[in-house]
């Protein structure tokens, strides 16, 4: 494990795992309350032909705390420091959740050099989002302000199917209840508005966008289309956390998105060429 600080003085702990390779890095980024160690069960698959770097957020794993204001702009910012300390040439950032908005940032503030992105159940739909107001927003936090570790049981037990492992609905539950309050208050607030920045940052992206969803909740295919996402899969019997509920085939999913863009990276270039 080793360290870089984030642009605000933030301590973020990441690993590098594999080698350095002709095709592009990957970079896997959790989403809220998770860690690097979300990804453990995808890591030694794809760093057999190529570099992969897994990191913790800010406020997450054992990454620092004590962020004045924990914004998404500020996670992929986080991405970034990273990124910018391993220095890969090409790289394809890949975001659960809530990552899924930082690696859109990091995207735009990294250039050329990313060449692909992957969101894991980051978005179900896109265009479709009609903004919170203050008041949505309080009721929305108000449980969670009137009983922190029950609210976070009944919101992580909402993420899994009927069935799911219990000792991993708890696993996710604990990491959830151990989040710093003023991180999870800023990342659950903004999340709620989160929409606008993203298709603003999308339209000005020329690199494929994969999305790779559950079937716990309706994915709206045709919006997602619309705004540019190249490729949806759908997985069926599988909730939010996808990468630990069905290790195995989620990684065969992420391999072939990986496929997928190292594909239209190597067209892209021929064209280039010509």
């Amino acid at each position: 494990m080793a360290r870089v600080r984030s642009n605000d003085g933030i301590d973020l702990a990441y690993e590098v795992h594999g080698e350095v390779r002709d095709r592009p890095a990957v970079v896997l980024v959790h989403g809220w309350a998770g860690n690097r160690t979300y990804w453990i069960g995808q890591v030694a698959a794809l760093a057999a032909d190529r570099q992969v770097i897994t990191l913790d957020l800010g406020g997450h794993g054992e990454s620092g705390t004590g962020r004045e204001e924990w914004t998404l702009p500020a996670f992929g910012e986080d991405v970034v420091a990273v990124v910018e300390e391993v220095r890969p040439e090409r790289v394809i950032l890949v975001g659960h959740s809530m990552g899924g908005d930082a690696i859109v940032h990091a995207a735009r503030r990294l250039g050329e050099r990313v060449v692909g992105l992957v969101w894991v159940d980051a978005y179900r739909s896109l265009g479709n989002e009609q903004p919170s107001s203050a008041e949505q927003v309080a009721a929305f936090e108000a449980p969670f302000r009137q009983d922190f570790p029950a609210a976070v049981e009944r919101f992580a037990r909402g993420m899994f199917p009927a069935g799911a492992d219990p000792a991993l609905v708890r696993r996710v539950a604990t990491d959830m209840a151990a989040e710093p309050w003023d991180a999870t208050q800023g990342s659950i607030s903004r999340a709620l508005n989160r929409e606008p920045a993203v298709l603003s940052t999308l339209a000005d992206l020329t690199v494929p966008v994969v999305a790779i969803n559950p079937d716990i909740g309706p994915t709206d295919v045709e919006s997602l289309r619309a705004h540019g996402i190249e490729s949806v899969v759908v997985v069926p019997g599988v909730g939010h956390f996808l990468m630990l509920e069905q290790p195995d085939r989620f990684s065969e999913l992420l391999s072939g998105a990986l496929d997928s863009i190292d594909r239209a990276g190597a067209r892209r270039a021929t064209r280039e060429s010509e």
